[in-house]
């Protein structure tokens, strides 16, 4: 499978070619930017995945998941996902989990056991807790703050949690933390822009979207914003395992 990644190997040479294939990467949340991330981490030589993700393939993914298509409506994101990554590394060890991380279920997830966590989920308190959970173990953190109700790529940017601003996310998170007295042990990068954009169509209920997570309310989203975020995510993973 040398010639998948001769391009790559040439930028970051043959020994930071062999640390990507042993590097151990979980991704929480394959929609429209877990699923660009994951798909770039595959195709940068990561070669141990694991995909986390209890939701199936909606109609109303298709205008921004890279899993979503009209013939993959009704299936399991992670199986859709995982059947893409092997048609580009067949080599690949891609562990497609069903599931959703709660607090009921954290304890499911040895952290421990990998390198990097991609934080890719909506949930508030979901996240909030496996940002905690992540940083308590030894793997590196790597979050996502909200890529709706955005338009503009030029604004998308990379911060330390406590340094993101204007984003209404990472404001929730910051405050939800406080409340519950329970912090972060460790510093960790995120990526978010601060642009706060209104919704302009018709309120869809999330009922109508099926939503297994209660939100309060959909939000407007495009396929280049959430894939600049999944992109960018990939990036500071590469970047960190690839530099000298």
């Amino acid at each position: 499978m040398n010639d998948i990644f001769q391009r790559t190997q040439l930028l970051v040479g043959p020994e930071a070619m062999g640390r990507l294939a042993k590097s151990r990467v979980i991704v929480f949340g394959v929609g429209g930017v877990g699923s660009w991330c994951a798909e770039s981490l595959v195709r940068s030589g990561i070669r141990q995945l694991t995909i986390v993700d209890a939701d199936s393939v909606a109609e109303s993914n298709i205008n921004r998941q890279l899993l979503a298509t009209t013939l993959t409506v009704g299936q399991p994101k992670v199986e859709v996902m995982r059947q893409r990554l092997l048609t580009i590394n067949p080599d690949a060890e891609i562990t497609a989990l069903q599931q959703v991380f709660t607090e009921t279920t954290a304890q499911q997830f040895p952290l421990q056991d990998y390198d990097y966590v991609i934080d890719a989920i909506d949930s508030l308190r979901d996240k909030a807790l496996l940002i905690r959970q992540t940083c308590q173990s030894g793997a590196r953190l790597f979050s996502s703050m909200g890529a709706a109700l955005k338009m503009d790529p030029t604004r998308i940017r990379v911060a330390e949690f406590w340094k993101v601003q204007g984003d209404p996310l990472a404001r929730a998170l910051r405050n939800l933390f406080k409340r519950q007295h329970q912090f972060p042990s460790r510093k960790f990068q995120c990526i978010y822009s601060d642009e706060l954009l209104q919704n302009k169509g018709t309120a869809i209920s999330p009922a109508a979207e099926a939503n297994p997570f209660h939100k309060a309310q959909i939000n407007g989203t495009v396929s280049h914003v959430t894939a600049i975020f999944g992109l960018m995510l990939a990036g500071l993973v590469v970047q960190d395992i690839t530099k000298d």
